[in-house]
């Protein structure tokens, strides 16, 4: 059949039967809609809020846990607050009360001491442990787990072994005695109860900084070492010149992690030296002081948050130093 339209005339559209494109009245396409009649566009300016939405129950603990107790021991550290009273503001006459008070000198010594002398033992020793234990060698799991089973155990389990063995009738004492040395007051010396515990806190701790050092061991490019000992360097000289710089960010940060850990010690000390801080208090530590403070029917709240106050900026300051001391080694 032929057709009628005359040659060179244009084709019968959608116009031409009547016919109006779809959304040709709002000048485009009609935006597309979803399930719920929502277009693209609102669901576009939802999305910006969903983040807050899943961030929402950590931010709760976060607020709830941490920052409100901060802000709550900074306040109650201007105030005369007790346990079951209010109290009233006072400004600095808590801090100015430390200045004059014997025991938080005696807490900020030994606290300051335990960080001198545990903070380089968890920086090199651990890095002496991965080093053993890095080679993949039969039953070298073995050792692993073992150095790593302290940390897994509880703080009081530890101390209580640890007291149990130092103690004057202890199996360290027995066996100095059965060998002709003598008892050695471990727990009744102020100054050998407080390095006994020093000592526990660096035995806890080695293996835990050992993995962080074994995982920073691991990228450590093999082509150095085997360089280096083409060249005639020795163990040392290819620990000092190759592993040491190759780790050294992962020492600031073992440094840093310890030195707020070792300032704010107390479990250790407090269950070897006991409630009273050892022989008069002598190995009493800041964090010890604010519990004996702080607690009971008639704690001193207040002051007792202006010595955490204090525990606080100094915790800062060895951080901002151990950062930049970083910073120095790398200009």
């Amino acid at each position: 059949m032929k057709s009628t339209t005359a040659p060179g005339a244009p084709l019968p559209g959608p116009a031409a039967a009547g016919l109006t494109p779809r959304g040709s009245g709002s000048g485009g396409r009609e935006p597309r809609r979803g399930p719920a009649g929502r277009t693209a566009r609102g669901i576009r300016r939802q999305l910006p809020s969903s983040p807050w939405l899943f961030a929402a129950p950590g931010l709760l603990i976060v607020g709830t846990f941490s920052l409100y107790p901060f802000f709550s021991t900074l306040v109650n550290s201007f105030t005369d607050r007790r346990t079951l009273l209010p109290g009233s503001y006072v400004g600095l006459a808590n801090f100015r009360e430390l200045l004059d008070d014997e025991m938080f000198w005696i807490g900020l010594r030994n606290s300051t001491l335990y960080v001198v002398c545990v903070v380089p033992a968890l920086i090199i020793l651990p890095l002496l442990l991965a080093l053993l234990v890095q080679r993949n060698i039969p039953g070298i799991s073995f050792f692993r787990s073992a150095f790593y089973t302290p940390v897994v155990a509880s703080v009081v389990v530890v101390g209580l072994i640890w007291v149990w063995m130092l103690d004057d009738r202890g199996l360290i004492n027995s066996v100095l005695e059965a060998v002709g040395v003598g008892k050695i007051g471990f727990l009744s010396d102020q100054w050998l109860l407080l390095f006994s515990a020093m000592a526990v806190t660096v035995w806890k701790g080695l293996g835990y900084y050992m993995i962080i050092y074994l995982a920073a061991l691991a990228n450590v490019p093999r082509e150095l070492h085997e360089a280096a000992a083409v060249d005639g360097a020795g163990a040392v000289r290819r620990f000092v010149t190759v592993t040491v710089p190759a780790v050294r960010s992962t020492m600031v940060l073992v440094g840093a992690l310890s030195s707020v850990a070792a300032f704010k010690v107390f479990s250790e000390v407090y269950l070897m030296a006991g409630p009273s801080g050892g022989p008069a208090g002598e190995d009493t530590t800041l964090v010890m002081l604010v519990q004996r403070v702080g607690t009971g029917l008639s704690g001193r709240v207040g002051y007792a948050s202006a010595i955490s106050v204090v525990v606080f900026v100094v915790t800062v300051v060895l951080m901002l130093l151990v950062l930049r001391a970083d910073r120095k080694e790398d200009a």
